[in-house]
């Protein structure tokens, strides 16, 4: 039986007895009154919601969102300093989000120019594949278009720019969007540093490389929603 299965049928068995206990005689004589049916499959909704969390596929709980606003026009106002929990990039091209460790928040709003700049905290200070929040993402707007994100760095002893191999893939599909765990991919780079054929781990802010960033390939691709929950993801497995 799976974990959420699990969860409702221990919480729908306490309601049970709970039936049980009002409808069966006590050492006292019967129970006064039947149960109300009406609380009683309330609190069988409220069980289900409890197991089923969001139902987009984000984790319940406090969290914060960050919108990319795919525009088609480069916009002019200087966004710098921006509060505004939002980054326009090109409708179709390459943005580069410039990281920095520190709070969440929109330092560069206007990516249009080609760079656009956003805080974080350190993802993984200990570096032991368990970050100590989570990544989840999914594609907004007008059904089409799609995109690509992959977190890069640059080796300080060789200028060298790295790119890890897991990107973060957007298809803006008909339908519903949900949310995926995109942690491995946006808040680690994983590449061979020293060329001995093992890819190495490398959490956002290690010092083994500096400048890190998010490179944005889009193509048409109008919205694209993150949320950083308080939750942690191993992405030591597959």
């Amino acid at each position: 039986m799976r974990r959420g299965s699990l969860a409702l049928f221990g919480l729908m068995t306490g309601l049970v007895a709970a039936w049980g206990c009002l409808q069966s005689p006590t050492n006292n004589g019967p129970a006064e009154e039947p149960i109300d049916m009406a609380a009683f499959e309330k609190a069988r909704a409220a069980a289900e919601a409890v197991v089923a969390g969001t139902g987009n596929g984000a984790p319940p709980g406090a969290h914060y969102n960050l919108n990319l606003i795919g525009v088609p026009k480069t916009k002019t106002a200087d966004m710098s300093g921006n509060e505004g929990h939002r980054i326009f990039i090109t409708l179709d091209g390459r943005t580069r989000i410039l990281l920095g460790p520190g709070e969440y928040g929109v330092i560069d709003a206007n990516g249009t120019d080609g760079t656009a700049s956003f805080t974080l905290p350190n993802p993984d200070p200990d570096n032991n594949g368990i970050t100590d929040y989570s990544v989840f993402a999914r594609a907004l707007g007008k059904p089409g278009g799609s995109g690509s994100m992959s977190t890069c760095a640059t080796d300080p002893t060789t200028g060298e720019e790295w790119c890890s191999i897991y990107s973060m893939v957007m298809v803006r599909d008909k339908g519903k969007q949900t949310f995926e765990n995109y942690s491995r991919e946006l808040l680690y780079v994983f590449v061979d540093l020293d060329g001995d054929g093992i890819v190495d781990r490398v959490p956002l802010f290690d010092n083994r490389l500096q400048g890190y960033y998010w490179e944005y390939d889009n193509l048409g691709l109008k919205l694209v929603q993150l949320r950083f929950y308080e939750v942690p993801t191993d992405v030591t497995t597959p």
